[in-house]
């Protein structure tokens, strides 16, 4: 199954304005691939899944190893798109001590007595760590503007609404990515694209199911009213924020098998495009592994 580029069929191109019907939320490979029939493709994109887990486990201890770059991996989706899945399976691979992954409520009233960017700063990933944030603070320019009455809790010192603070917020956002990126952070953001019908059908499976009633939430109802509100937010966010540095996928999220297979090739060529080495040893370092070599062998 011929993969390569297929990843860029995806990516948001800087400047460009999104429109998310555009994309489909059931793609399940090119046409040519779709000749092979889905059966054959679900089974060679589990067995591509499984390599690149493989290969994401030997790139990950080049990061932590090298020790120069951080990858931030954001997550964002309506509600029910497989963010948890795709943490679970693509992440199954990486060494727990190397991978941190955070998940955003709603603020603490510490956090709302900060700039809207702190509370997510101070979980970014250190050097040699892949950090993944299951939401982010796109959420400021996402929940909080699908419901404006939130903004008030923020105590904002300038009058801006609407348009405006959502401009500004982009502006921020952007400025803040260019600064971690410059200083070493590696950015992935993903759009999980799941169709409102899929949607229903996994909310209806959580209310059939005993083994998954514990994952419904009636706000999830509540927020599936402001569908058309969402999307809207969704591709003015996509559309300002998606830069060559920081780039967005707008990923199919109907099929989860095509998701995770996706999101665990884009990470795993864009860790490989770092160009990472394991790092040579210095010359006091060699000295002191021939002096380890040396008392380990008259024992």
């Amino acid at each position: 199954m011929a993969h390569h580029g297929i990843p860029e069929l995806f990516r948001v191109k800087p400047n460009s304005k999104v429109k998310l019907r555009d994309f489909d939320t059931a793609w399940t490979g090119t046409k040519e691939m779709r000749k092979l029939g889905t059966s054959t493709l679900k089974k060679e994109a589990h067995e591509f899944i499984q390599q690149n887990l493989q290969h994401l486990t030997e790139a990950q201890e080049l990061l932590w190893a090298s020790d120069k770059y951080a990858l931030l991996v954001v997550l964002q989706a309506m509600d029910a798109a497989g963010k948890d899945g795709v943490i679970k399976h693509v992440m199954s691979g990486v060494n727990p001590q190397g991978c941190q992954v955070f998940g955003f409520k709603q603020p603490s009233p510490e956090d709302l007595e900060h700039n809207f960017l702190w509370r997510y700063s101070r979980c970014l990933p250190a050097r040699g760590r892949i950090g993944v944030f299951n939401r982010s603070y796109y959420e400021e320019v996402l929940v909080v503007r699908v419901h404006p009455e939130w903004i008030e809790r923020q105590k904002l010192a300038t009058p801006k609404r609407g348009n405006a603070l959502w401009k500004d917020r982009y502006e921020d956002i952007n400025q803040f990515e260019q600064h971690l990126t410059r200083n070493g952070t590696a950015i992935l953001k993903f759009f999980l694209h799941v169709s409102k019908k899929e949607q229903k059908r996994r909310l209806l499976e959580r209310l059939d199911n005993r083994d998954k009633q514990w994952k419904f939430s009636s706000a999830d109802l509540a927020e599936r009213a402001h569908w058309h509100e969402y999307v809207e937010a969704y591709e003015d966010a996509l559309s300002a924020t998606s830069t060559s540095h920081a780039p967005w996928y707008i990923l199919p999220a109907d099929h989860k098998w095509v998701t995770r297979w996706l999101v665990s090739e884009i990470l795993t060529k864009t860790i490989k495009g770092l160009g990472l080495k394991i790092p040579k040893p210095t010359k006091e370092q060699q000295a002191a592994l021939a002096k380890a070599h040396r008392l380990l062998g008259k024992e």
